[in-house]
């Protein structure tokens, strides 16, 4: 027997309604608006992220999720939730959490975010990768693999901390991963 697969569906344009109550003047707090919940492990920084569709114009009307390990490669950790979520304000997600550490695993992996994206248009979430340009990235599978790509995934520096375009298609189109 043979079933046929389901056609699917956009995430449609009151996605942020369910992911970011506030956004549609429901009472908050938002779930995931505060990573840093105590004395977590690692320096403080700014994460901030923009979306461009492509034809270069910026997406506003999207939520983006980070998943990360803390400053000691912690996931789950005291004072520390591990994940984010943020709806675009003033064309930016933002993100206040710490600089994560290296993960111990068997094989080695950079100091990373793990970028989830959902908007109306997308019919599966895209997922990437934020890495930190202070970092010794040449060892990290997920990079290496991405090749002259690679520096789609690299944030930039800013006052605060970081800030990382991403190009949902076209000219400059960001490493999506197959997750």
């Amino acid at each position: 027997m043979t079933l046929k697969e389901s056609p699917s569906q956009t995430a449609g344009p009151y996605v942020h309604i369910g992911c970011v109550p506030t956004r549609a003047g429901l009472d908050g707090p938002d779930p995931g608006a505060v990573m840093v919940t105590g004395d977590a492990a690692g320096r403080p920084i700014a994460l901030t992220v923009a979306l461009f569709d492509g034809e270069g114009a910026r997406i506003e009307d999207a939520v983006v999720e980070i998943w990360q390990a803390d400053g000691a490669g912690r996931h789950r950790a005291p004072g520390f939730a591990g994940w984010g979520r943020a709806a675009c304000v003033d064309g930016l997600h933002r993100f206040r959490t710490v600089k994560p550490g290296i993960v111990p695993e068997t094989r080695p992996q950079a100091p990373h975010v793990l970028v989830w994206i959902v908007a109306r248009g997308i019919n599966l979430a895209l997922t990437t990768r934020l890495y930190f340009p202070d970092e010794d990235n040449a060892a990290d599978p997920v990079l290496r693999a991405a090749g002259g790509r690679a520096d789609t995934m690299v944030a930039r520096a800013t006052e605060d901390g970081y800030h990382l375009d991403i190009r949902l298609q076209g000219e400059g189109e960001t490493v999506f991963l197959d997750v």
